[in-house]
């Protein structure tokens, strides 16, 4: 089974697990869960109501965890994790959005991802939310999750560390690091989470696949805006296309007199603006002058702002323009838990049958970086976990 995470007023940990509750997920089961925490029972409640946001039934669940004077590092949270009887790939889902979140947090205090106090996101209710979405998405049987753009709106809030600007700087720099598409919010506040942030850039994969659909739940938030502040997830099983995945356009322009170092930026430009490939193919030019030829594949609707970069930013004098059709295999993703920590691996599907499955180099890089190790050391580490070849870069 599939997902698709729609968060019209963005998302946090209690939506989600609305969400999930809302879907069929028992609250019971997260009841259970956080006696495996071995918390005090006069410590915490939890418990789920229907509300309605605007015209709109959701699921609110309440997470009340009394307060804590203990501020977690990262490798106390994992600790945690790794004490708790649930399934394996739950564990590790959850380390890597812990994982995540610390490594936004030390980005934007400026300190190692050891050092960070976790604070809030430390708590036990952040625990609680985490270790419940990742343990309800798998009760539901969904196998690989999607998500919509993230609203994100203007204000101020009060952190731990004072008072700091919305979209929070942790949210932020975890929505960057997952080249998250994000709108503008209908209303001012703070409408997505550090922890939602982390959950969502985690697990889900940012686009919306064609899909059968056999079910909903919607999540609630606490605040009540002048719009329904909900979240919506679908469930559903993917539905293979028998066409071509997508229309696409494939621009082209051939350059002869342009410094080499000058492809770079261009290159990133072209990707910050939707490209969704560019490549750089050695030609010979008239009169035997060596050129490139730069190719670029998009969406139809970006053609008109690609164009302009290319004649803005290079030497060319014009761009060619083809239609193409793009034909796609499936795709899912799995985290996978090594010695140097989780790993997300992505995965090819044919006819719903895995054919491939290749790390995601980001994640292979910041564990080799932060264990001090070869790069060529963690993708074996992610082929013995996978327990077959899995393809590795050069």
């Amino acid at each position: 089974m599939i997902a698709y995470l729609d968060m019209p007023s963005g998302i946090s940990g209690d939506i989600f697990l609305g969400c999930l509750v809302d879907a069929g997920w028992p609250i019971a089961d997260l009841v259970g869960l956080v006696h495996k925490l071995a918390v005090p029972v006069d410590r915490w409640d939890i418990r789920a109501e229907t509300v309605m946001r605007g015209a709109l039934a959701a699921t609110l669940v309440h997470v009340r965890v009394a307060e804590e004077a203990t501020h977690r590092h990262l490798p106390d949270v994992v600790a945690i994790i790794d004490g708790v009887e649930l399934p394996a790939p739950v564990k590790a889902q959850a380390v890597a959005v812990f994982t995540r979140l610390a490594e936004a947090e030390a980005a934007v205090h400026g300190i190692d991802v050891n050092a960070v106090h976790f604070h809030e996101v430390g708590a036990l209710d952040a625990i609680i939310d985490v270790l419940g979405v990742c343990a309800g998405l798998h009760a539901l049987g969904v196998t690989q999750l999607y998500a919509g753009s993230f609203p994100l709106g203007e204000g101020w809030t009060q952190s731990a560390h004072g008072r700091i600007p919305l979209p929070a700087p942790a949210t932020l720099k975890l929505l960057a690091a997952a080249g998250a598409p994000t709108r503008p919010a209908p209303g001012p506040g703070e409408l997505v989470t550090p922890t939602g942030a982390a959950l969502v850039c985690s697990l889900a994969e940012f686009r919306q696949p064609p899909m059968r659909l056999t079910g909903t739940g919607m999540g609630a938030g606490q605040k009540e805006f002048g719009w329904p502040n909900v979240a919506r997830l679908w469930l559903g099983e993917p539905q293979e296309r028998a066409v071509p995945a997508s229309r696409l356009v494939q621009l082209e322009t051939n350059i002869d007199d342009m410094s080499p170092e000058l492809y770079a930026p261009v290159q990133e430009q072209l990707f910050a603006a939707g490209a969704l490939d560019v490549w750089l193919t050695p030609v010979q030019m008239k009169k035997g002058r060596p050129g490139t030829l730069v190719g670029v594949l998009a969406a139809p609707e970006d053609e008109t702002t690609l164009t302009q970069i290319l004649l803005r930013e290079t030497t060319t004098l014009g761009v060619r323009a083809h239609d193409v059709r793009r034909y796609a295999a499936g795709r899912a993703q799995r985290t996978v838990t090594t010695a140097y920590g989780p790993i997300r691996v992505k995965v090819k599907l044919l006819d719903g049958v895995e054919v491939g499955a290749k790390p995601e180099y980001e994640d292979c890089r910041r564990a080799a970086d932060a264990h001090g190790v070869p790069l060529r050391a963690v993708y074996a580490a992610v082929e013995r976990h996978q327990g077959a070849t899995v393809e590795t870069v050069a």
